[in-house]
């Protein structure tokens, strides 16, 4: 995901700097027993965006997926007869869209500076896609009329995660009433969206990720704040690829793989 590092960069340098300066100030310390809790618990409100990490084959033609069979309709009706395997089709997220995101916190004490942190939620978002014919001697509009659409029309992915992710915090030293932190570990996520037969990708329903963020703590009167931005990043293939429909397989079926990835700004009330 290109623009991560320059998000992850920022925070790092806003979050840190807002709390050394904070720890600068003379104010009294709030919940000073708090972190003492064996185990406590509280809830989640955050903002999403979600990505894919697309993987290609050259052409199509090299596809293991893709048999005469799914383009022999296609291209008699169009008389592309030999053009479809040496297409090169490739596609990308177009136009971030943010999501939400909703759950519940609880955290285990494993140490004065170290906590287990089991946070389930749902995650509601899209990705939209575009793709884009490579080959050199194929009309530019050969592969997107296949949906008789435009060639600068997208396709939105939906997604409704349940997340179950389990993670490792690890905190600094307490500044008065700041906190930083950094955040490790994994998460599988169950995708609840319904896939239409139609749809040009269809995801499986379960996938497995790793995370990592950093965050702030803070300590007000009645209760603590945390502001985390964390990465998800999608370890297996979530592409769904048992279904045949004649006018959308070439669009699912260019791809080796598709992993699916997310960046979440969350604010936990604990």
């Amino acid at each position: 995901m290109r623009w991560n590092r320059i998000i992850g960069i920022c925070l790092i340098v806003l979050l840190f700097g807002v709390g050394r300066s904070w720890a600068q100030q003379r104010v009294v310390k709030n919940l000073t027993t708090f972190d003492d809790k064996k185990i406590h618990f509280g809830f989640t409100l955050g903002i999403n965006v979600m990505d894919f990490s697309l993987e290609h084959y050259n052409t199509l033609g090299e596809s293991p997926w893709i048999v005469p069979e799914d383009y022999s309709n296609i291209t008699t009706k169009r008389n592309l007869a030999g053009l479809i395997p040496a297409t090169k089709l490739r596609a990308d997220v177009k136009d971030y869209s943010p999501g939400f995101t909703v759950g519940m916190v609880s955290s285990l004490r494993l140490s004065p500076s170290l906590n287990l942190r089991f946070v389930p939620g749902l995650s509601f978002g899209q990705r939209k896609l575009f793709y884009i014919d490579l080959t050199q001697n194929i009309a530019k509009e050969t592969i997107v009329q296949y949906l008789d659409g435009d060639p600068s029309q997208f396709y939105k992915v939906k997604s409704t995660y349940m997340d179950f992710p389990l993670l490792l915090k690890y905190k600094s030293s307490r500044l008065i009433n700041y906190r930083p932190y950094v955040i490790a570990g994994g998460a599988m996520r169950v995708d609840l969206a319904k896939s239409k037969g139609d749809d040009l990708v269809q995801l499986k329903k379960t996938g497995f990720y790793l995370e990592a963020g950093i965050g702030l703590d803070s300590y007000l009167q009645f209760f603590r704040l945390s502001t985390e931005l964390k990465i998800s990043i999608g370890l297996t293939d979530v592409l769904k690829r048992n279904y045949q429909d004649e006018a959308t397989v070439l669009y699912s079926k260019a791809f080796k793989q598709v992993r699916a990835d997310m960046v979440t700004l969350s604010f936990h009330f604990e």
